[in-house]
């Protein structure tokens, strides 16, 4: 018999904990040559991994959702596995894993749950230029998103985006990061197929470093810039940070806030990206 998600989700704290006390020798280390990776923020990082490294970037999630009807909160478990073709080159996979949503009738306190795997994509990214004077970091991101989930969990078709990342060095040692961006999905509409629609995305983030080992960030993000009639405009506010456990491993965690009905209320993660 399998265990019940939750007591799954419950471990993983506990794991990261653990996996605190393992590189003991991190105080001796130089972090110049220390993984970058593209959590816990929206922006992604316009850096490829580096020819022959691989990323294994995961997380736990948990959102809540609110309207006058109902009220959901979700679990799932994102991750991203990158690979360096070569220096400029990265292939990547990214899912939302294993994800339970539980939902409440806020009228008749009726509760259902869903749950299953979320679709995943594959994705190139591509670093045209390092950071420069006042010449940003750029990279160029495509990627598709497959109907590859459960049945409950599953999108309609092929779903391609196309983003692009600039990253500045500014004084004081902070980043700013944009990536504007435009994606394409398929919709449904009285159970029938309908063209997909295009709809864009955008993102800035400030980060700041305390320490070679400690960064803070803050960012705003339009994860869908939409008509209404294709579901409208959703925006967050979010604020995070990073901790460099080894020059290999990291631990991050962020904390959204959603700025109209269209987004999620809130949510929060915690992550760990390994480089091996």
């Amino acid at each position: 018999m399998s265990r019940p998600p939750a007591r799954r989700l419950s471990r993983l704290p506990l794991c990261l904990a653990l996996l605190a006390w393992l590189p003991a020798h991190a105080q001796e280390q130089s972090f110049d040559d220390a993984l970058k990776t593209d959590r816990p923020d929206f922006v992604e990082s316009s850096e490829s991994v580096g020819k022959g490294r691989f990323h294994v970037e995961t997380s736990l999630l948990v959102e809540r959702e609110r309207s006058s009807e109902e009220r959901a909160r979700t679990y799932s478990m994102p991750t991203m596995l990158r690979y360096g073709l070569s220096d400029a080159l990265e292939v990547r996979i990214e899912s939302e894993g294993r994800t339970v949503q539980h939902v409440r009738d806020r009228e008749s306190g009726e509760r259902s749950t869903t749950a299953g795997y979320a679709d995943s994509s594959i994705g190139l990214l591509w670093h045209l230029m390092d950071n420069e004077g006042t010449r940003p970091s750029l990279g160029v991101l495509v990627d598709a998103t497959l109907p590859t989930g459960s049945n409950a969990l599953r999108g309609k078709g092929v779903r391609p985006s196309l983003r692009v990342v600039g990253e500045w060095e500014l004084p004081g040692d902070m980043e700013l990061g944009m990536m504007p961006g435009i994606a394409y999905q398929h919709e449904e509409e009285n159970d029938r197929s309908t063209p997909r629609h295009t709809y864009g995305l955008f993102g800035i983030v400030l980060d700041k470093a305390f320490s070679e080992r400690f960064h803070g960030l803050a960012e705003i993000t339009l994860p869908r810039i939409a008509h209404a009639r294709h579901g409208g405009t959703q925006a967050t506010f979010d604020v995070g940070a990073t901790y460099l456990l080894s020059r290999d491993c990291q631990l991050d965690t962020l904390f959204s806030r959603g700025l109209n009905q269209r987004t999620p209320y809130a949510s929060w993660t915690l992550g760990l990206s390994i480089r091996l």
